[in-house]
């Protein structure tokens, strides 16, 4: 399980708070998605034989915590997550869906020196895809009571957005503004075809139309780096995958008419001879 890339430094977690807390001085502004898809189902048992079903928690907000016992930014936000269980224990559920494949006794050990008090499951290779792949750990997914997914977190988070979520969703008092946004492929990938804008592609010298033609093609076709995703997808969760980046750049020339000088992909660099 450890090819699974580690996007979540301390240092990038902050920085994709930005975003959401804007400065000190400015409200903490929350979005959640406008038309939530339901949560993709799933019936298994806790590492102590312990059935978890998601239809189970049904009237509680839950948050799906991707994670393994070997990423340090995991384990680093476990305790803010007992705290936070502890906390709302009868209106929230936190579940650990655990891509490890150690042994059930080390499993176990790690789970008792953490003082996990919210179940973990073994996520299988089928639930990990339905939910999308989870290409970086930790991985969250918010769940509102309804049973449908209105937000996902990647990479270490600050606890107090996690909270401020959970009340929100609970309909308790926050000192944040909350939004909406509509899911181009955030948390599901399988609506990246309403994405107006890529990581990486720049389509800014494309009319409407040319731009709907390259979305199009973005859509239809399938990145040749062995994701199995489209490229539009690919763009989404591996803005570093080169290959889609090159082929994205060369869809967004031919929709132009093999006039836009600014086609090329957006890279900081230098261009090789």
């Amino acid at each position: 399980m450890r090819w699974i890339l580690l996007l979540c430094t301390l240092g990038m977690g902050a920085a994709a708070l930005l975003p959401l807390l804007g400065s000190a001085q400015d409200e903490m502004t929350i979005r959640f998605v406008r038309d939530p898809d339901p949560a993709p189902d799933f019936q298994m048992k806790d590492v102590d034989g312990k059935p978890v079903t998601l239809a189970g928690l049904r009237g509680k907000v839950v948050l799906l915590n991707f994670w393994a016992t070997w990423c340090g930014p995991c384990r680093e936000e476990i305790p803010s997550l007992i705290a936070l269980q502890k906390r709302y224990k009868d209106q929230l559920q936190i579940v650990g869906m655990l891509t490890d494949d150690d042994d059930d006794d080390s499993l176990h050990k790690v789970i008792e020196a953490e003082g996990i008090n919210y179940p973990v499951v073994l996520a299988t290779p089928e639930m990990r895809v339905e939910y999308g792949g989870i290409p970086a750990l930790p991985t969250l997914f918010v769940i509102n009571a309804d049973g449908r997914v209105v937000q996902k977190h990647v990479g270490l988070y600050n606890p107090a957005l996690y909270e401020t979520e959970v009340r929100a969703l609970l309909n308790l008092p926050v000192a944040a503004k909350v939004g909406t946004f509509e899911d181009t492929g955030e948390i599901f990938l399988k609506h990246a075809d309403r994405a107006s804008m890529l990581p990486g592609v720049n389509m800014m010298k494309l009319t409407a139309e040319q731009r709907t033609v390259a979305l199009h093609k973005l859509n239809a076709e399938t990145c040749d780096c062995g994701c199995k995703y489209t490229l539009a997808q690919c763009r989404i969760y591996d803005p570093a995958c080169h290959l889609s980046q090159q082929r994205a750049a060369e869809i967004v020339k031919e929709a132009s008419g093999g006039g836009a000088k600014d086609a090329a992909p957006a890279s900081s660099d230098p261009p090789k001879p």
